[in-house]
């Protein structure tokens, strides 16, 4: 049923700008304060969510046999320490995702027709579940990025449509889970939220002179939107709860930024070292991180060697011989810095378990074949999670299965009691 006018002028985000502010609050779905929570004698389940916007020479990634006893791939073997942890995936894409570069951002939406004209994205996975289990560490996630357009590009994405800009400092991070700050800076930010909340109370006395004038379906969608006005009330309560809490401590010291878009594996490495530390520390139970090869000038393949162009363009390699070479190197030196996060994550124990065994780490794409601007049959590796992996699951290639039928499945191992997500036609067979 088409809304009625009234209804479809009153936007969340125009009745937050009408009320003289734009609140970057995000999450707004099912929300328990983690306070008021009781608490659970379950280990936590996490997820390390990674993306490079150029993915990797589809030959040198997929292995040719399938099941438990495929031969590696020449990438895969980068992993061999690891063959138990993870499992290889093909025949998975976004069904009418399609457009080349354009489908960068909808890695974790699966929203369909990016290059349509009025598209919107939709939720991505981290937020979805972000939402679903609540704010049970100080930061509901994080979304990291390499190299990164702000502006542009982004794996996290709001239910409203809207980007969330991804973090690159390491420095920043570092501050944000560690520096407790001084009693004055934290009363500033304890004003801030009670600022953000006198906006709201502003907000709910304007709705309600609206409420007086309507009727039927337009008071139930305003009763809807007040519903989510009061969500992000209680998150604010949690915000405030936080913020009075001591902060974890760390003997790491704290990080360096690299400024130099040339260092593309240092970055890398750095975001992805952050990341574990936030899972170590618990600042977080879901991290999200592009590696923003599109907008990669010339980087350094070594210390003493540069590449001939810059990402971008050796993506396109028309099958030259040395651009391709330049990619393999590229490539499997981003499979062997998955190996090393996979690595730290398997020494680091909690409990009786690996940090790796609570640890979801998914690597993928949403390129196929950047040569050819294909978006179908997508590199997908899952590690960790408590998942029984050990194997290549091949679906078929001229007609691919949802991508997020995998999404389902990992939401499911983080405990939300989720049936679908994006477009999925429910779990994916043959994972658990």
């Amino acid at each position: 049923m088409k809304a009625p006018h009234i209804a479809r002028q009153l936007s969340r985000r125009r009745f937050l700008s009408g009320a003289g502010a734009f609140l970057a609050l995000p999450i707004l779905g099912s929300f328990t304060p983690v306070f008021g929570r009781e608490k659970t004698v379950a280990p936590p389940q996490r997820m390390l969510l990674i993306s490079n916007n150029l993915g990797v020479l589809p030959t040198q990634f997929f292995p040719t046999k399938t099941g438990r006893g495929y031969e590696a791939s020449p990438y895969l073997a980068t992993l061999g320490a690891f063959r138990d942890d993870f499992t290889v995936f093909s025949g998975l894409s976004h069904p009418d995702v399609t457009g080349g570069h354009s489908t960068e951002n909808c890695f974790l939406t699966a929203a369909r027709g990016p290059t349509k004209s009025g598209f919107r994205n939709q939720i991505s996975l981290d937020q979805f579940a972000a939402e679903k289990i609540g704010q049970v560490t100080r930061l509901p996630t994080l979304n990291l990025g390499v190299n990164i357009d702000k502006a542009n590009r982004s794996l996290s994405w709001t239910r409203d449509g809207v980007l969330l800009p991804a973090e690159d400092s390491a420095s920043a991070l570092f501050t944000r889970m560690f520096l407790q700050g001084n009693p004055t800076e934290v009363a500033r930010q304890l004003h801030r939220l009670e600022e953000r909340g006198s906006i709201l109370d502003t907000l709910l006395d304007d709705t309600k002179r609206y409420a007086r004038d309507l009727d039927g379906e337009d008071r139930i969608r305003l009763d809807q939107y007040l519903t989510s006005v009061r969500e992000v009330e209680a998150r604010l309560r949690t915000a405030r709860e936080w913020e009075l809490q001591s902060k974890p401590t760390t003997e790491r010291p704290m990080p360096t930024d690299i400024t130099d878009r040339q260092l593309f594996f240092a970055k890398f490495d750095l975001m992805l070292s952050m990341a574990q530390l936030a899972f170590e520390s618990d600042s977080t139970r879901i991290v999200t991180l592009m590696a923003d090869a599109f907008a990669t000038p010339v980087f350094k393949l070594h210390p003493d060697q540069n590449t001939t162009d810059g990402y971008h363009n050796l993506s396109h390699h028309g099958q030259s011989v040395e651009k391709i070479r330049q990619l393999q190197d590229a490539d499997q030196q981003q499979m062997t810095l998955l190996a090393k996060v996979l690595g730290r994550l398997t020494e680091h124990r909690e409990g009786d378990q690996r940090l790796l065994d609570r640890t979801m780490v998914l690597f993928g794409s949403n390129m196929g074949d950047a040569n050819t601007h294909d978006n179908t049959n997508l590199p997908i590796l899952l590690a960790g999670g408590g998942f029984k992996h050990g194997q290549h699951l091949a679906f078929r290639r001229d007609q691919n299965t949802p991508l997020c039928n995998l999404y389902v499945s990992m939401l499911q191992k983080m405990g939300v009691e989720a049936e679908a997500f994006g477009s999925s036609s429910g779990p994916l067979a043959g994972l658990s």
